[in-house]
C-alpha cells in the first residue's frame, strides 16, 4: 500500500513539473498570436479636402484637393487621427476666389478596409462652357462624388446628377480602387488644364488613363512632381496649378 501511494506521489510531481514546464511555451504562444488587424496607419482618417475657386464672373471654376506648386490655391488634405469638419482652403489669389459651399472634405477611415474608391466627378455648364470636378460632396450636397474606403474595390462611378445648371459629364468621371496595402504613401497627383478659348479651367485626380490622366496611386515612394498627361482639344496642361502630396499610409 505504501509502495502504491509513492507511485501515485511520484507521477503527481512528475506531471505537474511537466504542466509548469509547458506554461511559459503556451503564455509565449499567446503573445506572439497576431493582432485581429495587424495593418498599422500613420493616423486613422484620411482628411480629403476639396477647394473649389471661380473667377469674379462666376464663369470659370477650378477645383484643388492639394496645394498647387505655386501655393496659390490650397487645400488642406492630411492624415490624422482627427476627422476634419471644414476644409482648409486658401483665400486665392484676387482673380479667383474660394467658393464655400461647393468646397467640402470627407474623413475617410483608413481602418474601414483595403481599397480607397476614389471617385472624380466632373460638371459642365453648356451655358457658361464650364467644367468642375469633385471627389468628395459639395458642402451644400448639391455636387456629390462616392469616394469611401471598403474591403470591395469599387466598380461603377457614383456622382450626383448635378443642379440643372451643371450636369454630370459620364466620360470625365472615373473611379479607382487604391489598394492602401501595396505601399506606405497615397501619392495624390492633381493636375489642371486650361482652355484659353473657352478662359475654362478643368482638373483631374484620375483621368481614365486619356488625355487628362494622372499618377495617383499607392507606392513606396513619396513623390514629389505632378504626373500629368498633356492634355487634348484645347484645354493643356498648365505649369503652375498642379501638385502632389505624398500622404502616409503606415
Amino acid at each position: 500500500m505504501r509502495h502504491t501511494l509513492c507511485v501515485g506521489r511520484w507521477l503527481f510531481a512528475a506531471v505537474s513539473a511537466i504542466a509548469l514546464a509547458l506554461v511559459p511555451s503556451l503564455a509565449g504562444a499567446v503573445t506572439a498570436a497576431p493582432a485581429e488587424d495587424a495593418r498599422q496607419v500613420a493616423g486613422r482618417y484620411l482628411n480629403l479636402q476639396q477647394c473649389l475657386y471661380y473667377s469674379a464672373s462666376a464663369a470659370d471654376h477650378f477645383t484643388t484637393f492639394v496645394p498647387s506648386q505655386d501655393n496659390r490655391f490650397l487645400a488642406g488634405t492630411h492624415v490624422s487621427d482627427t476627422q476634419d469638419s471644414a476644409p482648409t482652403c486658401g483665400s486665392g489669389d484676387g482673380n479667383f476666389g474660394l467658393i464655400a459651399l461647393l468646397s467640402g472634405v470627407k474623413p475617410l477611415d483608413l481602418r474601414g478596409g483595403r481599397y480607397l474608391n476614389l471617385h472624380q466627378c466632373t460638371y459642365y455648364s453648356a451655358s457658361a462652357v464650364n467644367y468642375f470636378t469633385t471627389v468628395v460632396p459639395s458642402r451644400d450636397g448639391r455636387f456629390l462624388a462616392g469616394t469611401n474606403v471598403s474591403n470591395t474595390p469599387g466598380g461603377n462611378v457614383s456622382c450626383g446628377s448635378g443642379d440643372g445648371n451643371y450636369a454630370i459629364v459620364p466620360n470625365l468621371s472615373y473611379v479607382k480602387a487604391l489598394d492602401l496595402t501595396t505601399g506606405t504613401f497615397l501619392d495624390l497627383h492633381q493636375c489642371v488644364y486650361y482652355s484659353a478659348a473657352n478662359t475654362d479651367h478643368f482638373t483631374t485626380v484620375l483621368g481614365g488613363g486619356g488625355a487628362f490622366s494622372t499618377g495617383t496611386k499607392v507606392s513606396s515612394t513619396a513623390e514629389t512632381t505632378p504626373a500629368c498627361a498633356a492634355g487634348t482639344q484645347g484645354y493643356d496642361l498648365l505649369p503652375v496649378l498642379p501638385g502632389v502630396k505624398a500622404l502616409p499610409l503606415t
